[in-house]
């Protein structure tokens, strides 16, 4: 069965410290591009999942979501050699604080030679991320060819900006995200980081950098504020739907998800991005990257009690 949509990076097993128990932490799950393929499959995509794990627990347990959530793992290498990537969460003065153990993690040592080309000739669109690139020199290799891959056989590729700078310096991670913003067919940066990246803090300003880059399409994140969509029909607010938020784990994960699906559903970016916005905006009412994230069902309903 081809795809819809094939997420690349690297997922992680996640442990949050539990509010108010020292010493508990709950069990979870995390990795960008990995939130987003399961916020596709529960609005309806066929979606699949292209990197490698550990031949360990953690490994197992990644596999059992992805079954869970509909989401296919026939491109998920396993190594015998490198474990499944791990973190923790605390809280502290300074609000989330993020601790990884993911160097040298099977995703990490993913090589050009493992990628699958024939599942990635065969999906509608290959999503990636900045921390797809951002892993390893190995993992940065696989995600440059795969987007060739996806692109000779006529298919479309997806990028999030989304930049961590604890992965790499910032120099290198403005020159390979925008090297590869340059290359691709939708485009998703956050208006937060793209001002970093680009020196720029207007939001209109930003998207006309990224549209003169030669991406076609760029959806620009905007928080609480929506998003703003931008191509050669012009620039478009799309407003947020407020909600009482208690989370904003993977809401901008949720967001992609939820616009690529609709998109694909619908050919309209427009349209797409007000889904995503819904889609995001739910996803704050609940703890986490995963748990929350929202049916089409309940996107659908929140839609219609705000029109």
């Amino acid at each position: 069965m081809a795809l819809e949509i094939l997420g690349l990076g690297e997922a992680m097993v996640e442990f949050n410290a539990a509010r108010g128990e020292a010493g508990q932490f709950l069990q979870g799950f995390g990795g960008d591009t990995s939130n987003t393929v399961i916020a596709a499959s529960r609005q309806g995509a066929k979606t699949g999942y292209l990197s490698a794990l550990g031949n360990d627990v953690f490994g197992g347990m990644l596999r059992d979501l992805w079954q869970a959530e509909g989401v296919s793992d026939a491109t998920v290498a396993t190594s015998d050699s490198a474990p499944t990537g791990i973190y923790f969460v605390t809280h502290g003065a300074k609000g989330h604080e993020f601790t990884y153990y993911r160097a040298g993690s099977a995703a990490a040592a993913y090589q050009v030679a493992q990628l699958p080309k024939a599942a990635i000739e065969q999906a509608e669109i290959l999503h990636l991320s900045g921390i797809s690139l951002a892993i390893s020199a190995n993992a940065c290799d696989a995600a440059l060819a795969a987007i060739e891959i996806a692109q000779k056989a006529g298919r479309r590729v997806s990028f999030d900006t989304n930049m961590r700078l604890k992965l790499w310096p910032l120099n290198r991670a403005r020159a390979m995200i925008h090297a590869v913003a340059a290359k691709v067919d939708i485009l998703f940066p956050s208006v937060d980081e793209a001002g970093v990246l680009t020196g720029l803090d207007d939001p209109e300003a930003i998207a006309d950098f990224y549209l003169g880059l030669g991406c076609p399409l760029v959806v620009m994140k905007m928080g609480k504020e929506g998003a703003m969509v931008a191509d050669a029909n012009g620039k478009d607010r799309i407003a947020g739907l407020p909600v009482d938020a208690i989370d904003a784990t993977g809401a901008g994960d949720t967001f992609d998800g939820a616009f690529l699906a609709e998109y694909l559903r619908t050919k309209d970016a427009r349209k797409a991005a007000r889904y995503g916005n819904a889609a995001a905006a739910l996803s704050t009412q609940g703890y986490g990257a995963v748990a929350p994230i929202p049916s089409r069902e309940a996107v659908e309903a929140f839609l219609k009690s705000r029109s």
